[in-house]
């Protein structure tokens, strides 16, 4: 359903909320929802830092996608994954943005210490 003002494009698991217009790229729709993706080539799907999940079932509220993301990710498309910074939004959708590597070491870090376990992670 086309809002008013554009397209809703929820990114999980933050539940962080861009409203954005047709055509405009996950990476843009992440910035304005304040969604950090990392990246290094500045958009031009040649780090494949910003990859992101979309649920197949929500696969046609982005863009088919082009030759550059086919080649990058390869047999990855099958299972929804995207790079935010070619997938250009088409309708509202959900996006299921990866947890940081470092974050999700920490996080599990401070779970084994609430548990009492000795983490071996450091």
């Amino acid at each position: 359903m086309k809002l008013q003002n554009g397209y809703k494009v929820t990114f999980l698991p933050e539940e962080r909320i861009a409203v954005v217009k047709h055509g405009t790229s996950l990476l843009e729709a992440a910035r304005k929802a304040g969604v950090v993706l990392p990246t290094r080539c500045g958009g031009k799907a040649a780090c494949l830092m910003c990859k992101v999940t979309v649920e197949q079932q929500e696969s046609g509220a982005l863009r088919p996608p082009g030759e550059a993301e086919r080649r990058k990710l390869g047999s990855l498309l099958e299972q929804g994954v995207r790079l935010a910074c070619q997938a250009a939004v088409c309708s509202d959708l959900n996006v299921s943005v990866p947890e940081d590597p470092l974050k999700a070491a920490v996080r599990r870090r401070l779970e084994a210490a609430r548990r009492g376990e000795r983490d071996e992670l450091w």
